[in-house]
C-alpha cells in the first residue's frame, strides 16, 4: 500500500469518528505500541498519545463512532483495485480470549480453550468473537478483517456470523461472494441465510449429519399428511448414499489418487425449501487422523454447479484466515509471547479499536493517529456504559492502587 492511499484511508476514518476523535485514534495507536501497559493510565505513556492518561477514559466515555459508515470505507479501501470479474473470497470464524482476571467485565462466559494440557478441561472464562476476513486468492496470512463483533452469552456464533453478512454484503453489489466457514456452521438457519442473500458458501460438514432427499409425490388416494423428507443421507452410513450425480478423479500434487464426488436434491431437515449439494473428497495421500482425514465432507449453498476439481483448492484458501491470526498474535507487537496475543487480542476485539498506521494526519489543528473500531456486539458502541465496562475490566481485584499510583509507577519504570 503506498503511503498516499494510506493516508487517504486515514482521513476517510478520522471522518467516521463523531466525538472526540483525536483522543480516540491517539488511544489506539497506544495500544499498538504499548505492549507492556497493564492498566488504562499506562496507555496514556505512549509516544503516539499526546495527551495526559485523563484523557483515555475520557475517550472511551464520550467517543462516539460511525460504526456503519467506517465499515463502508474498509470495504471499499480493501476490495479496490479487484477486478470485478473476479470472486471475493471471505472467510467467517468465531474465536475466544480468555479473561480470567477481569472480574469486573461485564458478560463473561465458559469458553472452549484449545491445545490444553493431557487432561486439563478445555474451557475457561473469557470472550467470543466472530470475525469476516477477505482472503487472498492465494493461502497467505495477509488477510484483511471486514466485519469483527463480540458474541454476547445470550448469542450464538451463528447468529452473530448471520448478522455481519446481512451488513456486508449490501456493500458489494454486482460482485461474486463465495463464503467459506467450518463444519459448525453448517446449519439450517446459516444455510437459509446464505440463500436469502444469494451468496455461495462451501462449508465443512460434520461426517455424521443427516440431510434428505426431497419428499416423493403425494400418491392418489393416500391417508395421512404429506411426506415432508425423502430417504436419509449420512455420511457415517453408506448404505444411504446411493449413486453420485457427479463424479470427478485426479490427483494431487503429490501424485497421489484425489476422488471428488457430489450428491445434489439434498436438504437440512429444518430447512427443507433450500436444496444443497454434498461433496465427498477422498485423498490417498492423507494420514487418515483428525487433522489430515482422508474423507472429508463439505456442503454447497450455491444453486450453481462447483467444479469438482477446484473444491479442494477453494476450501484451502480458508486457513488464510487461521495464518492471519498467528502472524497478528506475533508480529504486532514485541515482547513475550503470551503478551503479544492479549494485546493483539485487546486491541482487535477488547476495546473495538484496531490501529491502521502511527502517523500524522494533514488537518490544522494538530496531529492525530488513526484507528478502526470493529463493530461489538453491543446495541451503542462508545456509550459510557460500555466504556465504563471496558476500564473496569483493566483493574482487575487484585489491584488496589489508583489510577494515579499506576501512571506515577509506569513512569519511574519507563
Amino acid at each position: 500500500m503506498y503511503f498516499n492511499t494510506l493516508d487517504h484511508l486515514r482521513q476517510q476514518m478520522y471522518g467516521c469518528f463523531e466525538r472526540s476523535r483525536d483522543a480516540l485514534f491517539n488511544v489506539g495507536d497506544a495500544l499498538l505500541s504499548e505492549s507492556q501497559a497493564r492498566s488504562l493510565p499506562e496507555l496514556s505513556l505512549s509516544v503516539f498519545f499526546e495527551r495526559s492518561f485523563p484523557s483515555v477514559y475520557e475517550a472511551l466515555q464520550d467517543g462516539r463512532i460511525n460504526t456503519e459508515r467506517l465499515r463502508s470505507v474498509f470495504v471499499q479501501a480493501l476490495l479496490e483495485g479487484k477486478p470485478t470479474d473476479e470472486p471475493i473470497w471471505l472467510g467467517i470464524d468465531s474465536s475466544s480470549m480468555q479473561r480470567l482476571e477481569a472480574d469486573s467485565s461485564r458478560d463473561r462466559g465458559m469458553i472452549y480453550v484449545p491445545n490444553m494440557p493431557h487432561a486439563t478441561k478445555p474451557v475457561s472464562v473469557g470472550y467470543q468473537f466472530s470475525t469476516v476476513m477477505l482472503l487472498p486468492e492465494q493461502p497467505s496470512s495477509w488477510v484483511g478483517i471486514l466485519e469483527q463483533r463480540r458474541i454476547g452469552t445470550t448469542q450464538t456464533a451463528i447468529a452473530v456470523g448471520i448478522e455481519q453478512l446481512r451488513a456486508l454484503l449490501p456493500l458489494m453489489p454486482g460482485r461474486r461472494v463465495i463464503l467459506l466457514a467450518d463444519r459448525w456452521y453448517a446449519t439450517a438457519s446459516f444455510v437459509c441465510a446464505c440463500h436469502e442473500l444469494n451468496v455461495g458458501a462451501l462449508i465443512r460438514l460434520k461426517r455424521h449429519r443427516q440431510l434428505y432427499r426431497a419428499a416423493p409425490p403425494r400418491q392418489p388416494k393416500q391417508r395421512g399428511a404429506p411426506c415432508k423428507h425423502g430417504p436419509l443421507f449420512q455420511g457415517t452410513r453408506p448404505e444411504t448414499y446411493g449413486p453420485a450425480d457427479a463424479e470427478w478423479e485426479g490427483v494431487d500434487e503429490h501424485g497421489k489418487r484425489v476422488v471428488v464426488s457430489c450428491w445434489t436434491g439434498l436438504h437440512f431437515r429444518e430447512a427443507p425449501e433450500v436444496e444443497v449439494r454434498v461433496l465427498r473428497v477422498q485423498r490417498q495421500a492423507a494420514r487418515d487422523s483428525k487433522r489430515d482425514p482422508r474423507e472429508s465432507w463439505f456442503v454447497w449453498t450455491d444453486q450453481g454447479d462447483i467444479p469438482l476439481e477446484q473444491v479442494r483448492t477453494w476450501y484451502r484458501k480458508r486457513f488464510s484466515q487461521e495464518h492471519g491470526y498467528r502472524f497478528r498474535h506475533r508480529k504486532t507487537c514485541s515482547g513475550p509471547r503470551h503478551t503479544c496475543a492479549n494485546r493483539t487480542l485487546e486491541l482487535d476485539r477488547g476495546l473495538c479499536l484496531q490501529s491502521v498506521a502511527a502517523g500524522p494526519t494533514s488537518r490544522s489543528g494538530g496531529s492525530a493517529s488513526m484507528g478502526k473500531q470493529a463493530a461489538c456486539g453491543h446495541p451503542a458502541t462508545g456509550t459510557s456504559r460500555d466504556a465504563q465496562h471496558f476500564g473496569a475490566g483493566w483493574h482487575t481485584g487484585q489491584t488496589s492502587q489508583t489510577a494515579w499510583k499506576i501512571a506515577r509507577m509506569a513512569h519511574r519504570s519507563g
